[in-house]
C-alpha cells in the first residue's frame, strides 16, 4: 500500500471523525440554546427557526472542514452552495416574502394569539402564527389562512389589544322632538348598565342634520370583552326608551307631486 493511499485513508478517517464529533457538538449546542430560548421572552415560533439556522450554519462549517481534509476544494463547494441558494431563492420568492413577514410580525408583535384583528380583506381571531402563515378564526367559525407577507405590509386594526374600548352608537330622531329630552333619555339608558364606565363619562351630542332626521351620537366606554354586550344593550334599550318617551324614530320619506297638463 502506497504512502498516498495511506495518507488518503487517514484523511478520510479524520473527516469522518470530524463529522462524528460535529454531530455531538451540534446536539449539545442546540440543547443549550433550546434551554436558553425557553427562559427568554422570545416568541416560541422563533425558537425552532433559530435552532434550525444554527444547525445549518454549524453543519456547513463541519462539512467544509471535513472536505478540506479529504482534498476537495472548498471554493467549488461554496460556489455550488451559492448557486443552489440562488435557485431556491428564485423558486421560492413568494414564500421567502411570507417568511420575512412572519419574522417581522413575531419581532414587532402587532398582534398575538387570541387578538381579534382586521386588515383590508379579512378579519378574525388569531389562532396561530407560523413563520409563513397566520391562521384566523371568524365569528361564524371559518378558518382563514393569511400569508404573513400580506399582513406585514397591511394596515392592521387590532380590536382587542387594549383593555378598554369605546362603543359608538348613532340614533336618529325627528325635527319635532325635544333635543334636551332625547339627551336625557340616552343618558338614563347609559347609566342603567353597570358594564358601562362612569369615567370616562358618556358623550352625547348632535352629530348631523339630515333631510328627514337629526342624528345624535352616544359614545360610552367599557371593557373590550363587554363590547358587544354593551353595543346590543344600547341599541335595544334606546329603542324601547324612545317608544316609552314618545320620541319619534324617523325614516326617509319622499314627496311626489303630479303636475297636470
Amino acid at each position: 500500500m502506497s504512502d498516498t493511499t495511506i495518507k488518503t485513508m487517514i484523511n478520510v478517517g479524520i473527516a469522518l471523525g470530524i463529522i462524528l464529533v460535529g454531530y455531538i457538538v451540534v446536539s449539545i449546542v442546540c440543547r443549550i440554546i433550546r434551554k436558553a430560548l425557553h427562559k427568554s421572552k422570545l416568541d416560541e415560533v422563533l425558537h425552532t427557526f433559530i435552532i434550525n439556522c444554527i444547525k445549518v450554519i454549524l453543519w456547513i462549517m463541519i462539512i467544509i472542514t471535513a472536505l478540506s481534509y479529504i482534498g476537495i476544494p472548498v471554493s467549488a463547494f461554496l460556489a455550488a452552495l451559492g448557486a443552489a441558494g440562488v435557485a431556491v431563492a428564485l423558486a421560492l420568492k413568494d414564500s421567502l416574502g411570507n417568511f420575512a413577514g412572519g419574522i417581522l410580525i413575531i419581532l414587532t408583535k402587532p398582534f398575538k394569539k387570541g387578538d381579534y384583528i382586521e386588515d383590508y380583506q379579512t378579519a378574525g381571531k388569531v389562532e396561530k402564527i407560523d413563520l409563513l402563515y397566520t391562521t384566523l378564526l371568524t365569528f361564524d367559525n371559518k378558518v382563514i389562512t393569511v400569508p404573513n407577507g400580506r399582513l406585514a405590509n397591511s394596515t392592521i386594526v387590532n380590536y382587542t389589544r387594549l383593555e378598554h374600548r369605546r362603543v359608538d352608537c348613532t340614533f336618529s330622531v325627528s325635527y319635532q322632538d325635544d333635543i334636551g329630552k332625547v339627551k336625557n333619555v340616552l343618558q338614563a339608558v347609559a347609566e342603567s348598565n353597570p358594564l358601562i364606565f362612569e369615567e370616562p363619562a358618556p358623550i352625547i351630542g348632535v352629530s348631523g342634520q339630515r333631510d328627514w332626521s337629526i342624528d345624535i351620537d352616544l359614545k360610552v366606554w367599557c371593557t373590550t370583552q363587554d363590547y358587544w354586550d354593551v353595543k346590543y344593550y344600547l341599541e335595544e334599550q334606546v329603542k324601547l326608551a324612545f317608544d316609552e318617551a314618545d320620541i319619534t324614530i324617523p325614516f326617509p320619506q319622499m314627496e311626489v307631486r303630479l303636475k297636470k297638463k
